[in-house]
Formats: C-alpha cells, sequence, structure tokens
C-alpha cells in the first residue's frame, strides 16, 4: 500500500536551509524496471515502513511498487510505503522538524555536519564503503546517508529540432551557442526553455555553474574568507550574464513567470522547444513526455569561448535512515536493496560508478565523446552553510538566481548580496569550519 502526498508551500525553517539537488519532480510513463534478485532468503524481516521521496514520478507509474514486488521476494512480510512531496526541500524541514519524516528519507545536502547524528541513524560502514563523495553526510567518523546516483549538468537538446534551424554541428562555444539559439528562433523554436517560473531549475545558472567552470569545487567553500564574492568581473559575473542575455534576446520561453515544468518536458520532446540545461536524470522524463530517445541528445554547456569545458561530476540526493525509525534494520535493508539490487541508476539516467564503461544512455556516451573534464564536487563545509543561513540566501533553491536574472543593474544586485554576506561574515566566527 502506497500513501502519496503532494505538499505544496513555501516555509522558512531556521534550521535548515532548502534546497534541491536533482529537481526531479516530473511525472513520467513507462514499464516497471526488472531487477535480479540474487542470493538467499536473508533473516526475516517484517512489519511496514515509510519512505519519502522527491521522485513522486516512479510512485505515480508504479516503478516503486515494482521494486517493492522484488525486496519482498527477500522480505516477504515486509512492506514499504511511500510519500512524495512535491516541494522536497522545503517540505521535508517541516517534517524533520517535527520527528514526522517517515523511516527512510532523502538527506538535506546543506544541513551542518553537526547536525546529521540529531536526526538520521549512522548507516553500516558495509553499505557505504567505497561509495564516491565520502565527506558528504559524514560526521565522527559515521555515514549517515547513501548516495542514490551520480549526476552532471549539460544540454539536453532535441536534434529534430536542430534539424529544421539548420544546426548542423553541437555548439562548443559560447558564441556557437547564441548562433544556435538565433536560428532556432528564426525557425520560430523555443531556443532554450529555462523554466524561469518553476524557480528550482535557474541554480544550473549560478552556484552550480560557477562551483564547475572555474574547475575548483571548492569555489562556493573559499568564499567564506570574501565580502564581496560578487562581483562582474568574476566567475559569477560570467555565469549570471549568460541567462541575462538569453532572456534579453527572447531566446527563452515566453511565459516566464509560470511554473510550466511539466509543458516544458511536452515541448522539448516534440521539438517546439530546442534545448534545457538540467541534469541526465531530465533525459529520461523528456523521452517519457513522448520524444523518440534517438532525438534527444545531450552536450556539455559551452560556458565561454574555451577549447575544452568542464563538467560536474554530483551526487544526487543521499538517503537515509530517520533517527526516529522503530523499524531500522528493515529501513537499511530497503535502501541497500534500492540503491544496489534495482536497475533504477540505469533505468532512470544516471551514471554508475561501479560501471564506469557502460554509461546505461545513449545520451551520456554522446555527452562523454565531447571529452569534457568531469570535476568531482567536494561538501560545502559548515562554515559556508552557516554563513548561507544567516543571509537568508536561498543557495541551490533558485530563487535569488531568478533575482539575479531579472535585475535592471545588475551591479547593484550584486552589491546587495555583498553586503548580506559581510554581514554574515561578521557575525560567524572561523571556527565554524570544521
Amino acid at each position: 500500500m502506497k500513501r502519496t502526498h503532494y505538499r505544496n508551500r513555501t516555509l522558512i525553517i531556521p534550521l535548515l536551509l532548502a534546497l534541491a539537488l536533482s529537481g526531479c519532480r516530473g511525472q513520467v510513463n513507462g514499464p516497471v524496471p526488472t531487477a535480479a534478485v540474487e542470493g538467499t532468503v536473508k533473516p526475516k524481516h517484517s512489519g511496514t515502513i515509510v519512505m519519502l521521496t522527491n521522485r513522486i514520478d516512479l510512485i505515480e507509474n508504479g516503478t516503486m511498487d515494482g521494486y517493492v514486488q522484488q525486496f519482498k521476494q527477500l522480505y516477504p512480510e515486509a512492506d514499504i510505503e511511500f510519500e512524495g512531496l512535491s516541494d522536497y526541500a522545503s517540505d521535508i524541514l517541516v517534517r524533520l522538524s517535527t520527528r514526522d519524516a517517515g523511516d527512510v528519507l532523502l538527506l538535506p545536502v546543506n544541513l551542518p555536519s553537526y547536525e546529521l547524528e540529531d536526526f538520521f541513524e549512522p548507516l553500516p560502514s558495509s553499505l557505504t564503503a567505497g561509495e564516491s563523495f565520502q565527506s558528504f553526510v559524514s560526521y565522527g567518523g559515521h555515514k549517515y546517508g547513501m548516495v542514490t546516483d551520480n549526476i552532471t549538468v549539460g544540454i539536453i537538446y532535441n536534434k529534430k529540432a536542430f534539424e529544421k534551424a539548420g544546426i548542423t554541428k553541437v555548439p562548443q562555444t559560447l558564441d556557437e551557442f547564441y548562433e544556435a539559439c538565433s536560428k532556432l528562433k528564426k525557425a520560430g523554436i523555443i531556443p532554450l526553455y529555462m523554466n524561469y517560473g518553476a524557480v528550482w531549475p535557474l541554480r544550473e545558472w549560478g552556484d552550480n555553474l560557477v562551483n564547475y567552470m572555474t574547475g575548483n569545487p571548492n569555489y562556493l567553500n573559499d568564499m567564506v574568507n570574501k565580502n564581496e564574492p560578487w562581483q562582474l568581473s568574476n566567475e559569477w559575473g560570467e555565469a549570471i550574464s549568460v541567462p541575462r542575455t538569453l532572456v534579453a534576446k527572447g531566446y527563452v520561453e515566453e511565459n516566464l513567470f509560470s511554473d510550466n515544468w511539466e509543458i516544458s518536458k511536452t515541448k522539448l520532446a516534440k521539438g517546439e522547444a530546442a534545448m534545457a540545461l538540467l541534469g541526465n536524470w531530465a533525459i529520461r522524463q523528456i523521452v517519457d513526455a513522448g520524444a523518440n530517445s534517438e532525438d534527444i541528445g545531450f552536450f556539455p554547456f559551452p560556458y565561454d569561448n574555451g577549447t575544452t569545458h568542464y563538467a560536474p561530476l554530483n551526487p544526487d540526493w543521499f538517503i537515509g535512515v530517520s533517527k526516529f525509525s522503530k523499524n531500522k534494520e528493515l529501513a537499511v535493508a530497503w535502501i541497500d536493496f534500492l540503491v544496489n539490487k534495482t536497475s533504477y541508476k540505469k533505468e532512470w539516467g544516471f551514471y554508475d560508478e561501479n560501471n564506469p564503461d557502460d554509461p546505461g544512455m545513449p545520451q551520456y556516451t554522446e555527452f562523454l565523446s565531447y571529452k569534457p573534464k568531469m570535476l568531482e564536487a567536494t561538501v560545502q563545509n559548515d562554515r559556508f552553510i552557516e554563513l548561507a543561513n544567516r543571509a537568508k540566501l536561498s543557495f541551490w533553491s533558485g530563487e535569488y538566481i531568478q533575482e539575479l536574472i531579472a535585475a535592471p543593474d545588475l551591479q547593484k544586485a550584486f552589491d546587495e548580496l555583498n553586503a548580506k554576506w559581510a554581514e554574515a561574515r561578521a557575525g560567524v566566527p572561523a571556527s565554524a569550519t570544521p
């Protein structure tokens, strides 16, 4: 039995800074993947646990129920219920603060590491050993979350739309990217669907972009040593200038303030829109919105006119066990099964670190063919998190990126951010860095 809850509300919780990493909120329709259940029946686990997730699409199309049926082959007396949170990053903060966070849940990544033990159960070391991103969601020698997948970010594009606009070569520089946008607009195609109104996709144009375009995965962490990190002449100015240019030239959707996430996927699938800057997790959703897989491509974002470009290798959400779960043994078994023994990674467009020579999707193979420099992310340290919280800056949510894109005077907008940041630095001691 599944419980699907949809929650849409905006809340400010002082304890945590809201964020969304993969933004996978859409509905898709597709067959339930299969997975080989290996091994013999383990010691019996019984009872029902609840998993909180942002993947409403996988609840609705039966994928999660399919995984549960496979799990029950190992543990016949166990069952999993699901709650899908449409605004997961905000809603999970409320659930944690009330200790009503189910048994298994996705961890808010922007939680100070020293607070992990207050809300989550340490996972067995045998479960997390050998994973990438070991510094994430760790504290006091314990790991509190298991990475669900590895993701990268780039331009998802419709090949038929490119063909209609006379684009014969995938853009490899920023000038070529703008030229492609111009051709698409003249052909009556939306060059790039920014999803300005949905807000959360905008994070790809701000902190996410500056943290890899520099080749320095600690770029955001290094901001704690600066009073005025936002400058027109540095990476922030370069990054924000791109979406501002796209909007100014009319290279994005017209109805900027409408949340058209579901519509955008359909338009990309039909070729009515040509491109989107998103993680590879979105490819499967666009295909399931009606596109032929062979018509959808993926290439590294050419954020400047250099000959090579960095692309991020980031963790998707981490999954863990609530400290307040009454069936932690079953919760750990479910996490192990979902991440390690189902086809989730390959079926839903993620890069499997255990099979680097098998990207899983032809789109990912295309992406790697352009030879981007893959930059593995590092965790944001506690001092950065505390500064962001104190400054009340919505890192990773996209809200302040929306304001920067629309700002009549970008320098003035940067000055306002710098003032908040400098004030926050004055109030947070350097000892906050672990």
